[in-house]
């Protein structure tokens, strides 16, 4: 297999799962997710039946998240966003703060436990009740003053 498709494990909405590959890109086509299984066939599945698009490390671990919530505010720069699915199950996670990487479909977040087997999550818009994002995480140097202007007359000097 060539490293231009990743292994997932695409977890549907009746709780059903299928393994296989897709291509990072462009894995969604005309409202389908295009998905190469294990024994290497095409298979087209409609995004409406999609819960998860987990993009994992093995296939021998588990798709499930460890951790579904962030213990403490993120480190990492993205959107802290709390998604809660069709059937109540809630997710936390981080997006990117970028327009250009969000589809229409619908969302590709980080999950908490960047250590575990899910490395990264598609979420399909109709698989989700609500989307609140908790948080916009930025760089540190975005906060920083600029430098005072000098044309302001100072009117209280400190001494």
């Amino acid at each position: 297999m060539p490293s231009t498709h990743k292994k997932v494990i695409v977890r549907k909405l009746d709780r059903d799962a299928l393994q296989g590959y897709v291509a990072p890109t462009s894995f969604v086509v005309d409202g389908k997710l295009e998905l190469l299984n294990t024994s290497g066939k095409v298979v087209l599945i409609e995004l409406k039946d999609v819960k998860g698009v987990y993009f994992v490390r093995d296939f021998n671990d588990s798709e499930n998240v460890s951790r579904k919530t962030f213990a403490g505010r993120p480190r990492s720069e993205g959107l802290w966003v709390r998604l809660k699915f069709s059937d109540n199950d809630v997710l936390e996670g981080l997006m990117a703060n970028d327009l250009t990487q969000v589809i229409a479909e619908g969302f590709l977040i980080t999950p908490p436990d960047t250590r575990g087997n899910t490395q990264r999550v598609f979420v399909p818009r109709t698989a989700l009740q609500e989307l609140n994002v908790l948080a916009v995480i930025g760089r540190p140097e975005a906060h920083k003053k600029t430098a005072e202007d000098i044309r302001q007359e100072k009117l209280f000097m400190e001494s």
